[in-house]
């Protein structure tokens, strides 16, 4: 059994809203299937970080759904700034059920067990958040994630963690997202939301306050799911 993660699939197979108009993302569909069903088994887990799907209401994402449930493999979804179809953690799971989609769990103020990993994260938020708004919305975002990390009760597995929003870009670093990972030995962090060529140079790739940095997102990965472990 392998880990692996990938962010950003921004599938529209219900609605439409293609990527195909964005640089790089030509025939992106394809791509990902080819190359998702070269590396992945039914044995294996993919965590899936945010930006899943264009639909507007759960209702609306069966055909994305249905697309993902397909692929080999377990995954984790992990909500992104896009996915405004999200529900409760509730209505999300009982929508799953429903529509059988038997390979597809929910990362929401909880945790997965893979192996000697433990699956923990959340959606995270920007990394400069200045306004009221934005600090309200980022202790939030602090507050799940201290909520995904203390409800590991096995601490002899690492903890990885997965966000959507980058805690690091460029020269700017959320410390309080950093100061959490940190508190809990996170070793391992994987993000994705950053697109485009020149705004993926800008991307923190590497170690930083002992935890490996990692961007993730579909076109940085060349449409190719990224092996944890």
């Amino acid at each position: 059994m392998s880990l692996f993660t990938i962010a950003d699939l921004h599938l529209s197979l219900g609605t439409d809203k293609p990527m195909d108009v964005f640089h790089g993302w030509d025939n992106y569909v394809d791509r990902l299937t080819e190359n998702w069903k070269k590396l992945i088994t039914k044995e294996d887990t993919v965590v899936i970080g945010g930006d899943i799907s264009w639909a507007m209401k759960l209702c609306d994402t069966e055909s994305d759904f249905r697309y993902i449930n397909s692929l080999p493999g377990k995954k984790i979804f992990l909500k992104g700034n896009h996915d405004y179809w999200w529900e409760t953690l509730s209505k999300i799971n009982r929508y799953i059920e429903e529509k059988n989609f038997d390979t597809i769990n929910i990362l929401f103020n909880n945790h997965y067990v893979v192996d000697d990993y433990v699956i923990c994260g959340t959606r995270g938020w920007l990394v400069e958040s200045e306004s009221d708004d934005d600090k309200k919305i980022l202790s939030r975002e602090c507050g799940r994630l201290r909520l995904s990390l203390e409800s590991v009760c096995d601490c002899s597995k690492e903890p990885v963690v997965f966000l959507h929003y980058p805690p690091v870009y460029a020269n700017a670093r959320s410390d309080e997202i950093i100061d959490i990972l940190k508190e809990f030995g996170v070793k391992k962090c994987y993000y994705g939301h950053i697109h485009g060529t020149n705004m993926i140079k800008g991307a923190f790739n590497g170690e930083l306050d002992g935890i490996n940095f990692r961007l993730v997102s579909c076109d940085a990965l060349k449409f190719t799911p990224l092996l944890v472990r």
